[in-house]
């Protein structure tokens, strides 16, 4: 006897439900630890990225990790959650925390915190207002003149909103505890 070799056929794809809530897309487009491990680029440095005090929630580490990326959000423009994800590996902090930390300046709001930074660091330097754009004058050197008082804020907003981030987890993580015991 020989049995009906025909192919059956595939099962249709389900279509996706209706409401499917924005925290399920979020959590599949974030990388887990087993995803990174087998980054061809993370391998020389794997063990160390990996280290499992590195991703969960302890209370110094969230609090290193918020400090670092808010440093590096405000230190400089562009690769700022690289250097925040190496300065936790080597400070022993809380890896998400630090890269999630760095987005507080991101395109949508960059402009607000230059234009912030440049008017705390007029403030401290006492600079003159910039002088509009002369036909003369080339928009980098027009640009420039805003450049010192903006790199002197910027470098206040990063240590201060470090240290700021850090005494505020600390103060926050020992709160939820004090509300924890108190309702036992």
């Amino acid at each position: 006897m020989t049995a009906d070799k025909t192919p059956k056929p595939a099962k249709a794809p389900k279509a996706p439900k209706k409401g499917v809530q924005w925290a399920e897309h979020w959590k599949a487009a974030i990388p887990t630890r087993e995803t990174l491990a087998g980054n061809r680029w993370l391998k020389p440095v794997a063990h160390r990225v990996l280290e499992p005090r590195l991703w969960h929630l302890q209370h110094e580490a969230v609090a290193r990790g918020a400090a670092i990326g808010i440093f590096w959000a405000f230190a400089i423009p562009f690769a700022q959650t690289v250097a925040a994800v190496a300065h936790s590996v080597w400070w022993r902090a809380n890896i998400p925390v630090a890269a999630g930390a760095t987005l507080l300046t991101n395109p949508f709001t960059v402009s607000f915190w230059l234009w912030l930074a440049y008017q705390t660091g007029s403030l401290l330097i006492d600079a003159p207002p910039p002088a509009p754009l002369a036909e003369s004058e080339s928009v980098v050197a027009w640009m420039a003149s805003f450049g010192g008082p903006a790199i002197l804020g910027m470098g206040i907003f990063a240590v201060g909103g470090g240290a700021l981030a850090y005494v505020c987890v600390k103060l926050a993580w020992r709160l939820r505890i004090w509300f924890k015991r108190r309702n036992r």
